[in-house]
């Protein structure tokens, strides 16, 4: 039987949320109401695509939520450090569309088999985010799924360094979104940050969770 899971932390404090919640929240469908579009919204004057970038390659993640047995939590994973894109950095499981993939959530889902091991068949796709740019040239798309347990996570070890689980109330509290910047070749870049323990979630990972925050709690509020 699905629990609701009561979140109190800061200012989703007494918000509930639970797996029938979710549901209805995303319906299957593309949630887009006004979230971040790519790395270059919070950063006017930076260009949207670094030098030596193609744009618009289509790419896809999953947003795994893990419906554990006090509260519901995301996972991620973090990336190892020989690899060309964001070497040892938190991200989802996800990847670049191939010709296999007959679509974003074909594509999330094989990649989070092939990094960690999660078959396809214990997901249940519940909607999507509206694609988000990154400097690096891609537009992913964020596909959001329940998971149920019990099921057993298997690394990648040439790409997954760490699979772990962060409270999706950690997510929710906005006083975990921090704004960082930076400053390289005369522009500053700002960019999201959501630190969680000895984990330093930030850039377009960061971006695609408060994205998923400002949806649930914007809900909440209407």
């Amino acid at each position: 039987m699905e629990q609701g899971h009561i979140l109190r932390t800061g200012q989703s404090d007494g918000l509930i949320v639970d797996p029938v919640r979710l549901r209805t929240l995303f319906g299957g469908q593309v949630r887009h109401n006004g979230l971040l579009t790519g790395d270059g919204d919070m950063s006017p004057g930076l260009p949207e695509t670094a030098p030596g970038y193609v744009p618009g390659r289509p790419a896809a993640v999953l947003v795994p939520l893990v419906q554990r047995p006090n509260e519901i939590s995301v996972l991620l994973t973090k990336r190892t450090d020989h690899l060309y894109h964001h070497p040892g950095q938190i991200s989802f499981p996800g990847g670049r569309i191939e010709e296999c993939d007959l679509d974003p959530v074909s594509c999330a889902l094989r990649e989070t088999e092939e990094e960690t091991g999660i078959p396809r068949d214990v997901v249940e796709v519940i909607g999507s985010l509206s694609p988000y740019r990154t400097r690096t040239g891609f537009s992913v798309v964020p596909v959001i799924g329940l998971l149920t347990p019990p099921f057993e996570t298997r690394a990648d070890p040439f790409e997954v360094a760490e699979i772990f689980e962060v409270p999706l109330s950690f997510i929710l509290d906005r006083a975990n979104h921090q704004v960082h910047s930076r400053e390289g070749d005369g522009v500053k870049r700002s960019f999201y940050v959501l630190p969680y323990q000895d984990y330093y979630i930030w850039g377009a990972t960061a971006a695609m969770l408060v994205n998923l925050a400002n949806i649930v709690l914007r809900t909440d509020e209407d």
